[in-house]
């Protein structure tokens, strides 16, 4: 009777001894990975190949520097840079897109083939004209200078393109909202970068891109 009660008493204690571990286990929910991102366009991984740049840029883990005196551009990059704003403040695709298709310059991140098709398509109400409105906007802003001494160095404007834009003061604000709208700034908030129109050209002064979006 003795022997009963005493392993009665045993298998209680290892029950509770069980439910305490148990109750001291934590516990996780594994999410499912992120689907993976979508596969460049066949223009975006030729350039890729190329090592061209491609547009496609993340804020600075440092805040970078803010160029806004034209004469710091290499010569190659200022006429380059002028030849675009004439086109542009001229009001003509067709002179822009000539210039877009000389350079082999990336203005979509489809396999667009017509530059001029595209930014009507994007803005029809004008036309496609508000395109050209924005490239001008964006070419008077301060720029940066990214990859100095490599393959990929770039003169990009707008210099947002490396600001974590929660960082942005009230006038660099001011700025940006010259070139997007204030629901447009919450998106790329949540987001994580601005991801509207930006543009590079090489040193060399080639144009690598006009794009908007990622």
């Amino acid at each position: 009777m003795l022997l009963r009660n005493c392993l009665s008493v045993l298998v209680l204690a290892l029950f509770a001894s069980a439910g305490a571990v148990a109750q001291g286990i934590r516990t996780e929910t594994i999410k499912p990975s992120s689907p993976p991102a979508a596969a460049d366009s066949p223009t975006q991984r030729a350039a890729a190949e190329k090592g061209r740049p491609n547009g496609r840029f993340t804020p600075s883990s440092t805040p970078p520097e803010i160029i806004t005196d034209l004469s710091r551009l290499p010569a190659a990059v200022a006429r380059t840079r002028d030849r675009i704003l004439a086109a542009a403040r001229g009001g003509d695709l067709q002179q822009l897109a000539a210039l877009v298709k000389e350079s082999k310059a990336i203005y979509s991140f489809t396999d667009d083939k017509d530059p001029v098709a595209f930014w009507k398509a994007n803005y029809p109400d004008s036309d496609g004209v508000e395109a050209l409105s924005i490239l001008v906007s964006i070419l008077e802003t301060g720029f940066v200078r990214v990859d100095e001494g490599t393959a990929q160095e770039m003169y990009v404007w707008p210099y947002f393109v490396r600001m974590p834009l929660k960082t942005l003061s009230a006038p660099q604000k001011v700025e940006l909202f010259r070139i997007i709208t204030g629901a447009d700034y919450k998106d790329m908030i949540a987001f994580g970068a601005y991801a509207f129109y930006r543009l590079g050209i090489g040193p060399d002064g080639s144009w690598h891109f006009f794009v908007a979006g990622d």
